[in-house]
């Protein structure tokens, strides 16, 4: 599997501090913090965000819920403040934001 990386600078200091661990030069801990790093970083969306979303992406709840693998009811209850995205649907949402629905299809 190839890593993407947000920019190339990224993937360049990736590179290095992959080197300079293989070389015994930094510690495994050191190592996942460059992983982690790497990952497209999630943050909470708040209600409005979610429905924003949506109507940009131009599906109804029902559809939307399908590409994240959700029911239609808990897509109505983020909208509505009663309930929030968390673990992969969140992942997806922030994909999805990022990048458009489409590219979570």
């Amino acid at each position: 599997m190839k890593i993407k990386y947000r920019s190339d600078l990224d993937a360049s200091i990736h590179e290095a501090a992959g080197d300079l661990y293989e070389l015994g030069l930094i510690s495994p801990q050191t190592m996942r913090k460059f992983d982690k790093g790497c990952l497209t970083q999630i943050t909470a969306l708040s209600p409005t965000e979610i429905v924003e979303l949506r109507h940009h992406a131009g599906v109804s709840q029902s559809v939307f819920a399908s590409y994240l693998n959700v029911t239609t009811g808990i897509v109505s209850k983020w909208e509505r403040g009663e309930k929030h995205p968390a673990g992969p649907a969140l992942k997806l949402l922030a994909l999805a934001r990022k990048k458009g629905l489409e590219a979570i299809a």
